[in-house]
């Protein structure tokens, strides 16, 4: 069956950085783009970045342009997220996600806390 588990979650002090990573599994990885979303507390889970299913497109929030970088390694059935220049508003559950067929698949998601 489809499994998603993320990884590389943790407590990190404003300006830090992070990687988070997303195991895939179940599914033929290649054909499918990939997203990250994420979900602070009390709000909606927001789009953060996306990447087509070769790597050679990506797209991102306008909040982590320029400070957020998403990959993949497709003989690895792995999607990164590269976190730089953290700020406490990142502070969010982060999730992986692709859509197929109509149905959005989602792993448990990784917890981010930016704090002093």
């Amino acid at each position: 069956q489809v499994q998603l588990v993320e990884s590389g979650g943790g407590l990190v002090q404003p300006g830090g950085s992070l990687r988070l990573s997303c195991a895939a599994s179940g599914f033929t990885f290649r054909i499918y783009g990939m997203r990250w979303y994420r979900q602070a507390p009390g709000k909606e889970r927001e789009l953060v970045a996306s990447i087509t299913n070769g790597g050679g497109s990506t797209n991102y929030a306008d909040s982590v342009k320029g400070r957020f970088t998403i990959s993949r390694d497709n003989a690895k059935n792995t999607v990164y997220l590269q976190m730089n220049s953290l700020k406490p508003e990142d502070t969010a559950v982060y999730y992986c996600n692709f859509l197929r067929t109509g149905f959005n698949y989602w792993g448990q998601g990784t917890q981010v806390t930016v704090s002093s």
